[in-house]
């Protein structure tokens, strides 16, 4: 008994707190029933969607600023990357990439379309992106008629050409124009405009370039030597015999006494047949 009355007992002061806590908590109870909160949940609704939008109108411009502006352009010179931007295929850049590396210009955009194979509905999209150079048109009319009125090229021996006329034509450097006399001398003189592809280090596409310029107009006096009477000595220092060729040629005339022609090198093991004419320049039978 003692116990409960331990836990119920309070002093007068601690009864009047708890009163007063009591009347409080009432009048608070009452104060929610009868004031209207909603009018705060609507303005604070309103406040959130001011902030929403707020942060709406930022995601556009953000967006906006991120997307890349496309300007007016010459479609010559497109890009992969802005190429993809407008739509085109990679059948259609790869195309037109073609179309130019031939050296081709498209004028206006039938010719781009012709070129890149692009469908009319994608053109009209990008055409207003598109713009072509006043001079374009001009200038193809112009490569046009150069092509068709080639300016007349200027062909000077090959066998009288100095280093300096050899350099010119802006072909080929001193070194090379030195190493093609020295070749000139070893040969006395070209006799065959093809014998420049055997230059050493010329390669043959400079050669064919060199040749629109130069070539054989006059023939050169060579030195010939009788195939017959030559020493092995002798023989060794014409252009095109080696050492060996030069062996199998004196031991040919050994065993059948002489050349009755030319043409009897050809029965010789291992000649090269395909060098016979050049051989054959510096040689007699007789």
């Amino acid at each position: 008994m003692n116990f409960w009355e331990s836990h119920f007992w309070y002093s007068k002061s601690q009864r009047n707190g708890i009163f007063l806590l009591i009347v409080i908590l009432f009048f608070v109870q009452i104060t929610l029933y009868f004031i209207d909160l909603s009018e705060y949940d609507s303005l604070k609704s309103d406040e959130f969607e001011v902030i929403q939008a707020k942060i709406d109108s930022i995601k556009n411009i953000k967006s906006q600023s991120s997307e890349r502006k496309i300007y007016h352009f010459n479609p010559n010179f497109i890009s992969d990357f802005k190429a993809y931007q407008l739509g085109l295929s990679v059948e259609e850049i790869d195309r037109f990439f073609s179309f130019r590396n031939r050296g081709k210009f498209a004028n206006n955009l039938e010719e781009f379309q012709s070129a890149s194979g692009v469908s009319d509905s994608l053109l009209s999209h990008i055409a207003p992106y598109f713009k072509f150079p006043k001079w374009s048109k001009q200038k193809a009319i112009t490569h046009k008629k150069n092509q068709e009125k080639p300016i007349p090229v200027k062909i000077r021996d090959i066998n009288t050409a100095t280093a300096e006329e050899l350099m010119s034509v802006n072909i080929i450097g001193l070194k090379m124009a030195k190493r093609i006399i020295a070749y000139r001398k070893l040969l006395q003189g070209f006799s065959l405009n093809e014998q420049l592809f055997e230059v050493y280090y010329l390669k043959k596409e400079t050669a064919l370039s060199l040749m629109k310029y130069f070539k054989v107009l006059e023939l050169p006096q060579l030195k010939k030597i009788n195939i017959n009477t030559a020493s092995f000595k002798e023989l060794l220092q014409l252009p095109y015999l080696d050492y060996n060729l030069t062996k199998k040629i004196c031991q040919y005339r050994d065993e059948n006494l002489f050349f009755e022609n030319l043409q009897e090198l050809k029965k010789i093991d291992s000649f090269p047949i395909e060098k016979f004419d050049r051989i054959a320049l510096y040689l007699l039978s007789e």
